[in-house]
């Protein structure tokens, strides 16, 4: 997400960063050319001509004009004025003094409401809750179903009822079962709706009228930039909504919706999901994503992410291989695999910082994401348990043959062995102390 955004932001500051010292007219030259990448990007145009103002005013000022590094100053006012922009801090979710607490699903057809009800109840799950998914939306085809089939996966239970019940008395149903049975949570589904359609408008009102929802949130698909600020704003007058879900972000290169749909609506955006994967939603964190927008990464997500997926004590194990020269292979295999765990290994690598301009590339992109890691599994796997745990062992005849054993050439067989070493190397000095602290520790995770 954010990539055209990110991409053009840093040729902007490359540029200004050349310049040395900076006037007004340097800083209105590369304002202008910021307001463009934001109106590109799809940011609501009044969103972007206040920002660009906001930024104009402390750019110009005495911090900026006699600095040592006026355009790291500049750099650090639009984070600042990004953050601000994107919320400030991260809202959680507000929890019922008694519970259940009851969660409303709202938005349009499409826009991932089913998938997010599930994802939100496998947080709720694993914080230690007890879910209740209901089954609202008796309008699409196989919703139902669907939100069954999602509760079986995450061992989450659903409560459905028939045809000849609407949706008003399903979720009311739901919630006193959600009393009756000492749920935590209250997860309902919606039907999707059109914000022109007064009466699936005013069925939503009567839910939340029945239920009293502790948290409102409408699941935005960032994908249709603008038209989900507006259709949020619609949606806000009619039902007051406490907070925004964006779904699809890693279908967004541009990011308009996540730039505009806070300062618009003026309601907080709580979380953003990736893909179609049941998997928790992420929190949203302005100070975050706006690092990631200015390609200067995003370490604490990543360092979490790694706490969550990765095996610790199977990592100073790893890490005691290393100082023994043993690592090989199968090691090596494995550690691509806790990785990928964390998410597709572009994102991952575009949360380190400076690593985004790669992650731009569509080469990179295909062979991170692409069939390039289920073939270097191939080839690993086409080796004797021998080769695995020695590579050095593998020579001229023994690439021919591994490399016909798994459907490849003898070039990828290769360069495998080339990057297994050039990180066998990057691991041994991580794990010696040779490298900076900072770096060893965010690599070292």
């Amino acid at each position: 997400m954010f990539e055209t955004l990110t991409e053009r932001l840093d040729g902007v500051f490359s540029k200004l960063g050349r310049r040395g010292r900076l006037g007004e007219k340097e800083v209105d030259e590369a304002l202008r050319e910021v307001r463009m990448a934001l109106l590109e990007a799809d940011v609501n145009f009044r969103v972007a001509r206040d920002f660009v103002t906001a930024v104009r005013e402390r750019a110009v000022g005495r911090e900026v004009i006699e600095s040592v590094t006026p355009a790291q100053q500049v750099v650090k006012i639009v984070n600042d004025h990004l953050v601000d922009l994107l919320g400030g801090e991260a809202t959680r979710l507000t929890t019922a003094p008694r519970p259940p607490t009851v969660v409303l699903l709202v938005g349009l057809q499409g826009s991932g409401k089913t998938t997010t009800a599930a994802k939100l109840a496998l947080a709720f799950k694993q914080d230690g809750g007890r879910p209740l998914l209901v089954a609202a939306d008796t309008y699409r085809p196989a919703a139902v179903e669907q939100l069954r089939t999602l509760g079986k996966q995450i061992d989450v239970p659903v409560h459905a009822e028939g045809d000849d019940r609407t949706p008003v008395q399903i979720a009311t149903r739901g919630r006193e079962l959600g009393v009756d049975n000492a749920h935590s949570h209250v997860v309902i589904d919606t039907a999707g709706r059109l914000q022109l359609d007064d009466t699936m408008m005013e069925e939503i009102e009567q839910i939340s009228t029945r239920v009293e929802p502790v948290e409102t949130l409408f699941i935005a698909d960032a994908t249709t930039g603008q038209e989900a600020v507006n259709v949020s704003q619609s949606f806000h007058a009619r039902t007051p909504l406490t907070g925004l879900v964006l779904t699809k972000m890693d279908g967004d290169a541009r990011g308009g919706a996540a730039l505009s749909i806070r300062a618009v609506t003026g309601v907080p955006v709580k979380f953003i999901a990736n893909g179609e994967q049941i998997e928790p939603l992420e929190v949203f964190h302005p100070d975050r994503v706006a690092s990631r927008i200015l390609g200067m990464g995003d370490v604490v997500t990543l360092v979490e992410r790694a706490e969550a997926t990765i095996d610790q004590d199977r990592a100073l194990e790893l890490q005691e291989k290393l100082r023994k020269d043993a690592f090989g292979l199968d090691d090596f295999l494995e550690q691509l695999n806790q990785v990928k765990k964390m998410g597709p290994l572009s994102q991952v690598l575009g949360m380190m910082p400076g690593m985004s301009g790669m992650t731009n590339n569509a080469d990179v992109q295909a062979a991170l994401d692409g069939d390039g890691l289920r073939h270097f599994e191939a080839i690993i796997l086409s080796m004797t348990p021998g080769e695995r745990s020695n590579p050095d062992l593998i020579d001229g005849s023994r690439r021919r043959r591994i490399a016909a054993g798994s459907g490849r050439n003898v070039q990828e067989v290769n360069q495998l062995l080339k990057q297994f070493k050039q990180a066998r190397q990057m691991m041994q000095m991580m794990s010696s102390g040779k490298m900076p602290s900072g770096l060893r520790n965010m690599m070292g995770m």
